[in-house]
């Protein structure tokens, strides 16, 4: 609605939040923002924090008939002192796919009352197939360690969105 581009437009807004500006600038930058995406497909970008973590993602994205397909998703965290980048990297991978499983399969069932999918074979997951390259870029910080289980998974459905948005000029609700 502003008609400007969605990274200037938050950057603008994060003024008096740094520490969020440069998570989402780092993410933007290394998804390469700045240039035009491939052919059929575009770039979106959300930012989350929670646990005292800050999250940035961008998810390149197409779309064919009904099938959204994510190719890539670059993460930029700040998640205070890195005890062990690895797992860090481990939790945001998971995360993602995690969030991809919600935002691109996510369906409960209620046959006469009771919910069908009852446990994970019941219930359908992102398949390696469908799982995009994701990629990590962590923040050096001197801050305290903050949390990392949960802060990656909200900002994957709304970047998926922008990016859908972006590439149709519609907004998908379902």
């Amino acid at each position: 609605a502003a008609g400007a581009d969605p990274l200037a437009f938050r950057l603008e807004r994060l003024q008096d939040l740094p520490r969020h500006a440069a998570v989402l600038a780092l993410a933007a930058e290394r998804a390469g923002w700045a240039r035009p995406a491939p052919a059929g497909r575009a770039l979106g970008l959300a930012l989350h924090e929670s646990f005292g973590s800050i999250v940035a993602m961008v998810a390149e994205v197409s779309r064919a008939e009904a099938a959204v397909r994510v190719h890539r998703v670059v993460a930029a965290v700040d998640c205070g002192t890195v005890i062990d980048p690895g797992i860090v990297r481990q939790q945001v991978e998971s995360s993602v796919v995690w969030g991809l499983t919600a935002a691109l399969h996510g369906r409960i069932d209620i046959d006469d009352g009771r919910v069908r999918q009852t446990n994970f074979d019941r219930y359908r997951l992102l398949t390696l197939a469908e799982t995009p390259v994701i990629e990590t870029h962590l923040v050096a910080s001197t801050r305290a360690p903050a949390g990392m289980g949960e802060p990656a998974v909200p900002p994957v459905a709304p970047a998926v969105a922008n990016g859908l948005y972006r590439l149709t000029g519609k907004r998908l609700r379902e």
